[in-house]
């Protein structure tokens, strides 16, 4: 076969890879597409039209040897394992100076690792997230790159052409040097694990609450869906009532199981932002949701054998909708506010000097939490960069302020009502407590100190302290 100089190579054809290949081929760049299923490369060969310059091949030699040097290589695999096995297989076959793009969900750690073992053999590793989804992928996605700024000036132009356009300004930049793009990418997904968790709860209040039914749920929604709210989350939540099942007629969101599944990218924002001793209470909230809502058969036994009421309002004491629509505004702020203020100590921590008005910016457009919210987010940290907390910002904290008493009257409402709302209460939790001037933890300083002899800090004086508690 001769080379043909292919601008991009990408492994994967599934359903991200096609598209993020037809995404770029229409902008005018050729693309090399592999993979190892023959019905992924037959399928890619019969969508492309003849505007594009595509090769699909189940040969890796042949795809390696189709590119235009230095290559560019775009993983779009699975996370773990398969990114590994591609890289062994593709590593021999590259030359010093090529670029090896990660464009999966793969943890950051891992990130580090695999750049640190390619730069050994002169080949560039960049992590790079990518959200949107397959309509992002195919039409313009958020693409959150990292790793060598060389590496992404090659393959800046490409980039920018296929990612999503706001304003004119393409939903992409290079974010910083080594798993910065991984990094976002992860925070991105744990705000978007927080923010599903919400709507889900604000859905249980208004449908098993309230008593909506699905026509009303979707005009709630989509009146929801404008202004201060607006977003992509808003906007399917509200097509999704419109759906009849297939088989039923029914509504399809009654015959879906109550059972979310998770791929892990909002466990290891937890997980991370406990390392680096950040609260993100909301995103802890909705993956714990998460893991509770598997366990199906427990909790239908549960709810034969516990004394509990089903959950009602009784009376009048249900809240009224736009008192849940507040409520929601609230929470969702102060998700962007947990993900944003990890982003900043997360970024001072591993040298990522991250440009937090830029990832709002790059988020505005394509990807899955893209909102209303965002401007006002970048505009908070274009006038302060450094601000540790967005609740530091006016802007912020009055948006925060005017909703707070619809968010407490909301988590009490559901609490007297017996409707499990996780993240709307961590929200508010987070919120009392980030603005306490003074916590309880003096105790649990003074616990410590008496069963482990942990020692303490005093109030009047500097340095650490131990009582003999017992004496």
């Amino acid at each position: 076969m001769a080379t043909e100089g292919y601008d991009l190579g990408l492994v994967g054809l599934g359903v991200m890879g096609r598209n993020f290949l037809l995404n770029v081929a229409d902008h005018g760049f050729s693309a090399a597409g592999y993979d190892l299923d023959r019905a992924k490369v037959q399928q890619l060969n019969s969508e492309r039209s003849r505007e594009h310059k595509i090769l699909a091949t189940e040969k890796l030699g042949d795809f390696v040897a189709a590119l235009r040097r230095p290559r560019a290589v775009m993983l779009l695999v699975p996370a773990g394992n398969p990114v590994d096995s591609v890289i062994a297989d593709l590593r021999p076959l590259l030359d010093a100076g090529d670029v090896i793009i990660d464009a999966g969900n793969s943890h950051f750690r891992d990130t580090d690792r695999r750049a640190g073992a390619l730069a050994k053999s002169g080949l560039h590793f960049m992590g790079m997230g990518v959200s949107g989804g397959e309509a992002g992928a195919r039409h313009g996605p958020s693409i959150m790159p990292g790793g060598p700024r060389e590496a992404y000036t090659r393959v800046e132009p490409l980039l920018t052409a296929a990612a999503a356009q706001v304003d004119g300004e393409p939903c992409v930049i290079h974010l910083g040097p080594g798993s910065a793009g991984h990094y976002v990418k992860m925070v991105h997904n744990g705000i978007e694990y927080g923010l599903m968790q919400l709507i889900a709860e604000s859905y249980d209040l208004l449908h098993r609450g309230l008593g909506l039914e699905v026509d009303e749920l979707h005009r709630t929604y989509a009146g929801w869906n404008e202004g201060e709210m607006a977003g992509y989350l808003m906007e399917i939540t509200a097509a999704i009532f419109t759906r009849r099942d297939d088989r039923t007629g029914e509504p399809l969101i009654d015959v879906i199981e109550d059972a979310a599944r998770q791929k892990g990218t909002g466990k290891w924002t937890s997980w991370d932002a406990m390392d680096l001793q950040v609260p993100t209470p909301t995103i802890d909230a909705a993956v714990t949701a998460r893991n509770l809502s598997a366990l199906k058969e427990e909790r239908t036994q549960a709810a034969d054998r516990l004394p509990d009421p089903a959950p009602s309002f009784s009376g009048k004491s249900g809240p009224e909708p736009d008192r849940i629509r507040r409520a929601l505004h609230t929470a969702m702020l102060l998700t962007y506010v947990q993900g944003m203020a990890l982003l900043q100590r997360a970024s001072a921590e591993r040298d990522y000097d991250l440009d937090l008005a830029a990832v709002a910016r790059i988020w505005r457009g394509g990807c899955i939490i893209r909102s209303a919210t965002l401007e006002p987010i970048r505009r908070a940290f274009r006038e302060e960069p450094r601000v540790p907390n967005l609740l530091h910002t006016k802007t912020f904290a009055d948006m925060v302020a005017s909703g707070q008493d619809a968010l407490r009257e909301v988590v009490c409402a559901a609490a007297r009502g017996g409707f499990p709302v996780p993240a709307l209460a961590a929200s508010l939790s987070y919120l009392d407590g980030y603005r306490a001037a003074r916590l309880p933890a003096n105790l649990i300083q003074a616990q410590r100190d008496y069963f482990g002899s942990h020692t303490y800090e005093r109030i009047d004086d500097e340095g650490t302290f131990h009582t003999e508690w017992r004496d």
